[in-house]
């Protein structure tokens, strides 16, 4: 499976993927003007002639993250929150709650991080 997502600067996306997944893009082909980057068994390609997306990133330590990317100046829309608690396992751990936080990346598509939290 793969996702593509708009990307005008394929090096400030480099930087800005790299940092937010925590991993290196497998692939760059200019020209002409794609990136890859491996998420499991989803490819996310960065492309300068991709339309924007919405795509949902689930990250391991959601809050942490959150923090790590207000540190670095990202501005996010609107404060992370709980959309639900998983009560069994079919879209993710039960007794989880889901969180997500939007945000833009340097290319302005909007983002959203997906966190699976144990309740406090």
């Amino acid at each position: 499976m793969q996702v593509a997502q708009h990307a005008t600067d394929l090096d400030r996306a480099e930087t800005f993927y790299t940092r937010l997944l925590g991993v290196p893009a497998a692939a760059r082909f200019d020209p002409p003007g794609l990136l890859f980057f491996r998420l499991g068994a989803v490819r996310l390609l960065l492309d300068r002639n991709a339309p924007s997306s919405l795509i949902y990133l689930r990250v391991d330590d959601f809050h942490s993250t959150v923090t790590r990317l207000r540190a670095d100046g990202g501005v996010l829309e609107g404060e992370p929150h709980v959309i639900f608690r998983h009560t069994d396992n079919t879209l993710g751990p039960a007794g989880h709650d889901e969180w997500h936080a939007f945000l833009r990346d340097p290319e302005r598509n909007l983002i959203a991080l997906v966190g699976m939290v144990p309740p406090a």
